[in-house]
C-alpha cells in the first residue's frame, strides 16, 4: 500500500519535496498539497487534494503522512497539529520559530511515547558527509581534533532578516557537526566581518574539538558548502560539488548552483525515503525533534551573546530516553 504524504507549503522546498513525492519515491504518493496560494498549490499538485488550510490537510482522513515546508514561524503550530493527530511529519529546519516551542514539541512528543516527528536536516543524507562521518567511525583519520565548516549564499532572500544567519542558516551546521562528530557543543563565540559579516562561529565540544564555521550569507558567486574534518593521523574533506570539470578560455573548473537545492538534490531525495520507511517500519531516521531542539536552542543561545558581545556557554535540558 502506497503512503498518502502531504506536502503543506509550495514554495521552493515544498516543490521539490513534491515533485520528490511524484518522481522519485516508492511506496509513497503525492495525496494532497496545501498553501495560501490555491494557484501556487495546484501548480504543483499533479492531481493531488489542493487545500488552503493546512490544519484540514493534517485531519484529512486520505493523508498518512505529512511534509511541513511552509514559513518558520508556522512550524511549530503544525508540527504540534500532526502528533496531535498521531500522523509522522517530516518538518523543514528549524523545527519551530523558538526554543521553547522546540522544546514544547519534544515534551508532547515524549508524552506520546514514540517517534513521530522527523527534522529536515537534510545533510545527514548527503553521501559526502555520510563518507566523512565514516571515515571518523571507522578510525581512517584517528581521533578527530577540528571542523571547518564553510556555508556562503549567493544572496540572502528578502525575507532574510536579524538573526536567521544563525538560526536559519547556521542550525545546519550545528546539526551535522552533531552528526559528524558524535559530540555536544558546549561553548561558543563569534565575529562579524566588516559590514556585519560574514560571520564566524568557533565552537568547543564536550570532547575538547574545535568547530569552526564560516556563515556568509551574500557571497556573491553562488551556493557553496564545504566542510573538512581535521583528525590525529589525517584528514577527509568534501571534493567539488561536481561530476564534470569545464576547460574553457584559460580555464578549469566548474560552477555553482544559485540555492540549496541542486548542491543537496540527492540528500533531499534519500531523506524522503528514508522518511517513508521509517513510517512503513515504524523505525526512526534522521534528525528526531530533540535534535530540531538542539540546534535551536544553540542558534538561540549565541543569537542572544552575539547582540551583547559575549562568548556563549550553551544550555540544554537533559534528553529522555526517547531520545536515546
Amino acid at each position: 500500500m502506497s503512503l498518502r504524504v502531504g506536502v503543506i507549503g509550495t514554495g521552493v522546498m515544498g516543490a521539490e519535496h513534491a515533485r520528490i513525492l511524484c518522481e522519485e519515491t516508492r511506496g509513497a504518493h503525492l495525496a494532497a498539497v496545501a498553501d495560501t496560494d490555491p494557484g501556487r498549490a495546484a501548480a504543483v499538485a499533479d492531481g493531488a487534494a489542493v487545500f488552503t488550510d493546512p490544519l484540514e490537510l493534517i485531519a484529512a482522513k486520505g493523508v498518512d503522512a505529512v511534509v511541513i515546508a511552509s514559513p518558520d514561524v508556522t512550524h511549530g503550530t503544525l508540527a504540534h497539529a500532526c502528533l496531535e493527530r498521531g500522523k509522522p511529519v517530516l518538518c523543514e529546519k528549524p523545527l519551530a520559530a523558538t526554543t521553547a516551542e522546540a522544546l514544547a514539541l519534544v515534551e508532547a512528543e515524549v508524552a506520546l511515547g514514540r517517534r513521530l516527528i522527523q527534522v529536515g536536516y537534510m545533510r545527514r543524507f548527503d553521501p559526502a558527509y555520510g563518507e566523512m562521518r565514516e571515515a571518523r567511525l571507522n578510525g581512517a583519520i584517528g581521533a578527530p581534533v577540528l571542523l571547518h565548516n564553510i556555508h556562503r549564499n549567493a544572496q540572502a532572500p528578502e525575507w532574510f532578516t536579524g538573526a536567521m544567519a544563525l538560526t536559519n542558516s547556521f542550525v545546519h551546521e550545528i546539526d551535522i557537526s552533531r552528526w559528524l562528530l558524535g559530540s555536544e557543543m558546549l561553548r561558543a563565540d563569534i565575529v562579524a566581518g566588516p559590514g556585519g559579516e560574514p560571520l564566524m562561529v568557533t565552537m568547543t565540544t564536550d570532547k575538547g574539538e574545535i568547530v569552526s564555521t564560516e556563515v556568509f550569507i551574500n557571497a556573491a558567486y553562488g551556493y557553496h558548502v564545504h566542510a573538512e574534518l581535521v583528525g590525529r593521523s589525517g584528514t577527509v574533506a568534501m571534493a567539488a560539488p561536481a561530476l564534470t570539470a569545464t576547460n574553457r578560455a584559460g580555464t578549469h573548473g566548474h560552477g555553482w548552483p544559485n540555492d540549496w537545492v541542486p548542491r543537496f538534490r540527492e540528500a533531499y531525495r534519500r531523506q524522503m525515503r528514508a522518511f517513508v520507511r521509517s513510517v512503513e517500519r515504524g523505525e526512526p531516521a534522521g534528525a528526531s525533534a530533540w535534535d530540531g531542539y538542539v540546534a535551536s536552542a544553540i542558534a538561540e543561545q549565541l543569537a542572544q551573546a552575539f547582540a551583547e558581545g559575549r562568548s556563549a556557554e550553551l544550555r540544554l535540558v537533559p534528553a529522555a530516553d526517547l531520545y536515546r
